[in-house]
């Protein structure tokens, strides 16, 4: 006879199993998050200065290796001919200026080491969904990917931008 006891001895075995059920939701690296929650703090309140990425450091810090060359050669590539570079805006908000709600930063696991993430906020009460392909490495997470969706239902990405048509 199944006791009220053993029903709630076992209530908890069965949640566990639920959520290991479900690829990547129990099992997200919180680090992954927390890199993201870092970079979106720097946006919050009326004067926040988000994340810089005017330097080849800032931009190691917060890409994978090889996006992060594509994104220095660019730039260095761009000040020769005295253009711009490819990215004219903020990646994290894929826009130039900012003034966002709360972020809703949403992570699961794809791969071992290896995660996708997604970042939904308000920019200046336009809703904004910012998608990431994210990579652990040595140092900790690193952004492999940014993809952005457009008003038309097509998306573009970050790695794209540097990928010749």
């Amino acid at each position: 006879m199944l006791t009220r006891r053993r029903l709630l001895g076992a209530l908890p075995l069965a949640v566990g199993s639920a959520l290991l059920a479900r690829p990547g939701a129990a099992l997200a690296d919180p680090a992954a998050k927390a890199f993201l929650e870092k970079i979106y703090a720097t946006y919050k309140g009326k004067n926040s200065k988000g994340v810089r990425l005017d330097s080849d450091a800032a931009l190691r810090l917060y890409f994978e290796p090889a996006l992060a060359a594509l994104m220095i050669k660019d730039r260095k590539d761009a000040a020769k001919r005295g253009d711009a570079p490819e990215l004219d805006g903020d990646p994290f908000l894929d826009a130039q200026d900012w003034e966002i709600g709360p972020v809703a930063i949403t992570v699961e696991d794809t791969a071992p080491d290896r995660a996708s993430a997604t970042a939904k906020f308000e920019n200046f009460k336009m809703p904004t969904t910012v998608a990431y392909d994210l990579v652990k490495l040595k140092p900790g997470w690193r952004i492999a990917d940014i993809t952005w969706q457009r008003d038309d239902g097509t998306t573009d990405t970050l790695r794209g931008l540097y990928v010749k048509k």
